[in-house]
């Protein structure tokens, strides 16, 4: 699949909320192991506005993947090289939409002048990162309860897993 990516709108807001709801659902049962307060809990906060307020954000990069007209893709980046938020729909799985949206990040860290991109990953995408270059630097605990990895990934000039060289 040649998905397109290019910075995220406001009009993106809405589609990319649905989205997320459902790459949460459907490609991270073994993080919520469907248990309704954990997915409810993860859930809670990916409301239209709240995914718009993030896409503003003069410190994010916020990037979507589209397939034609559907928006398959969502990926947001701290200044620091921290990916605070990346997802693909279900059936864009394994077709390249997340290595492109990965390795648009990748770009902007490195015009940012940054040596690490960082991640605390689910489980279920520990296994994405790893193929594309991050190392694991240990467990970590995110806010809904869930077990996830920390992953760092050193750009030219970096170090890996945070340290300066």
């Amino acid at each position: 699949m040649n998905a397109v990516i290019r910075a995220a709108t406001q009009a993106d807001a809405a589609p990319a909320c649905h989205m997320l709801c459902r790459s949460i659902s459907e490609c991270c049962a073994k993080d919520h192991r469907n248990d309704a307060g954990i997915l409810a809990a993860w859930l809670g906060n990916k409301t239209p506005e709240n995914v718009a307020s993030w896409f503003e954000c003069a410190t994010h990069h916020s990037i979507v993947a589209c397939s034609g007209d559907a928006l398959v893709g969502v990926a947001i980046m701290t200044r620091q090289g921290r990916i605070v938020l990346f997802y693909i729909s279900p059936e864009v799985r394994s077709t390249g939409t997340g290595k492109a949206l990965l390795e648009a990040l990748e770009r902007q860290a490195k015009e940012w002048g940054l040596r690490t991109m960082q991640v605390a990953s689910t489980l279920s995408a520990q296994h994405f990162y790893e193929r594309h270059g991050f190392e694991n630097c240990g467990p970590a605990r995110t806010a809904f309860g869930t077990d996830a990895v920390s992953l760092t990934k050193k750009l030219p000039g970096g170090c890996g897993c945070g340290r300066q060289s």
